[in-house]
């Protein structure tokens, strides 16, 4: 049997979805070529699972070409910086040289060109590139990762959850890394399965006040401004300070009531069981 390919292998603080994903093929006797950008301790971790550890830059298109040989199948993940479309163009070119046959990508929920933010509109066009390729592409237009709200959760004195986006009644879609993980694994383990060529994945749709309380926190209405440094100091790049003050932005305009979220059946449809709540999420997490 030909490995997956599994780009963001080692995970990081945002969701972690490619390591998911590795011991989820890993589990269902799937190989695994995992690919990483830094040779350290999660590369031990990996090869222990069993894995196949290739280290490399996924903007650099000789590295993909040697990752994707004796592939059919694989899973491309970006993480919150810059370079989205030069990983997604170089990954777009080797897939389609190579022949593959199925790619899951992680997008974005409001994926589009008149995104309203740079990230958004930057997901949509990796999607165009992949499309073009040829190459089986399928995107997981996913909502706000659990694990992004309980990393802001987690810093200051621990009593607070303070994001910008308004009153505490605003709604927000979200899932957990685990189930987009859970979506990829059903659609790369058997690469027959059929599915739409964009998936809606949204688990759970909370106001910010309740999340914030699941997660055993207040919530704290703060400056946008404010909230931006802060975030350019804590997540050490402008790119992401950006993308998600704007994202904030965005959920505090729309408010309450919108009747746009709902949870999504593609979660059980291909994932195999029901979405995991944030209730579940915040109950089992390492913290607690």
């Amino acid at each position: 049997m030909e490995p997956v390919l599994v780009t963001g292998a080692a995970g990081g603080r945002q969701g972690s979805t490619g390591r998911h994903l590795t011991a989820q093929l890993l589990g269902r006797g799937v190989p695994v070529r995992a690919l990483i950008h830094t040779e350290d301790e999660r590369a031990t971790v990996l090869r222990a699972l069993g894995a196949e550890v290739v280290v490399g830059d996924l903007r650099e298109i000789a590295v993909i070409r040697s990752a994707v040989d004796g592939v059919r199948s694989a899973y491309f993940t970006y993480p919150v910086i810059d370079g989205l479309l030069d990983a997604a163009g170089a990954f777009a070119v080797a897939c389609h040289d190579a022949g593959l046959e199925r790619v899951v990508a992680v997008s974005q929920l409001a994926a589009g060109p008149h995104a309203l933010t740079p990230r958004m509109r930057q997901h949509w066009v990796a999607e165009q590139i992949l499309d073009w390729a040829n190459i089986g592409a399928i995107h997981l237009r996913a909502a706000v990762f659990y694990e992004n709200l309980a990393l802001v959760a987690d810093t200051g004195n621990g009593s607070s959850l303070k994001l910008p986006m308004g009153p505490a009644h605003t709604q927000l879609p979200l899932i957990a890394a685990a189930d987009v993980a859970r979506v990829a694994a059903g659609l790369l383990a058997d690469p027959t399965v059929k599915a739409d060529p964009v998936l809606l994945l949204t688990g759970d749709v909370q106001t910010i006040g309740a999340a914030a309380q699941t997660l055993g926190r207040t919530y704290r209405d703060t400056d946008p401004d404010r909230w931006y440094q802060w975030a350019l100091e804590f997540y050490g790049t402008t790119h992401a300070a950006e993308h998600l003050t704007k994202l904030w932005e965005i959920f505090r305009i729309l408010g309450e009531g919108t009747g746009l979220y709902e949870i999504t059946p593609a979660i059980e449809q291909y994932g195999g069981h029901p979405p995991i709540s944030l209730a579940e999420f915040a109950l089992h997490r390492p913290s607690h």
